[in-house]
């Protein structure tokens, strides 16, 4: 088989069965692991799979930067917002995470609901400077620029020392067995933190992060209340994540 063709026949593998088992792809057409593993390590370089131990994954398309990401699937994440506000109580205190989804939310917030919003993006804080009755906790650190947020060890330091109901915290993959990730360390280390000073977490996922994984582990599944999201309840790996038990708040 040629290398175009095992290169269509992996990307194949991955839109039907959402992974790659390098050994049983090596199995199936004779060939060796480690030509298996060339062909994953092409496609992870052009951005196609996210490679993990055995194998692939596909990758997570919320890797562009803010400013473009805010045109990828707006629908989706509003209607994932629109559930996400009705689990905000009036006199809660709400830990908001970043990103273009979280923006969302923040857009859909009633201007007229009193409650306590802390954050660690400006960009978040600033979309609610109209809301008179939101009083807001903006947590500062360094900002990485992807997700127009704070990082790092003096922003880990002051959410560590807050308390919140609900964290909405977004990420860029969700996959049954990857679990919920994002494409940088220190972010995936700040999203853990946000989501342990809450006493409920719901992570906020438009459907065209459904089934993908990116670099690093944000958090196990037992680790959060329940996945909002805009893909359909008879998606396959909606229903993967039903079966292991994860609470899903449909957003069709």
């Amino acid at each position: 088989m040629l290398a175009a063709e095992r290169r269509d026949h992996l990307l194949g593998l991955l839109a039907r069965e959402g992974k790659i088992v390098a050994k049983d792809v090596a199995a199936g057409l004779g060939i060796s692991e480690d030509s298996v593993r060339r062909d994953l390590r092409d496609l992870a370089a052009e951005g196609l799979c996210q490679r993990v131990y055995g194998g692939a994954l596909p990758a997570s398309p919320a890797v562009a930067d803010y400013a473009a990401r805010q045109t990828v699937a707006p629908d989706g994440k509003r209607k994932v917002a629109s559930v996400a506000v009705g689990l905000v109580r009036p006199g809660s205190a709400l830990i908001l995470d970043g990103g273009t989804t979280a923006l969302a939310v923040a857009h859909a917030l009633p201007r007229d609901l009193a409650c306590t919003v802390i954050t660690h993006s400006p960009t978040i804080a600033a979309a609610l400077l109209g809301h008179p009755q939101a009083e807001l906790f903006l947590l500062g650190g360094r900002v990485f620029k992807h997700s127009a947020v704070a990082c790092g060890a003096a922003a880990v330091e002051a959410a560590q020392n807050v308390s919140a109901d609900l964290c909405l915290l977004g990420v860029t993959g969700v996959h049954p067995e990857a679990g919920l990730t994002t494409g940088d360390a220190e972010e995936a280390a700040m999203k853990r933190t946000l989501a342990s000073r809450a006493a409920d977490t719901y992570v906020l996922a438009s459907s065209e992060k459904i089934g993908t994984a990116s670099r690093f582990r944000v958090l196990p599944w037992e680790k959060v209340s329940g996945l909002i999201t805009d893909a359909a309840p008879r998606n396959a790996v909606v229903k993967q994540l039903t079966a292991l038990g994860v609470k899903v708040l449909p957003a069709g």
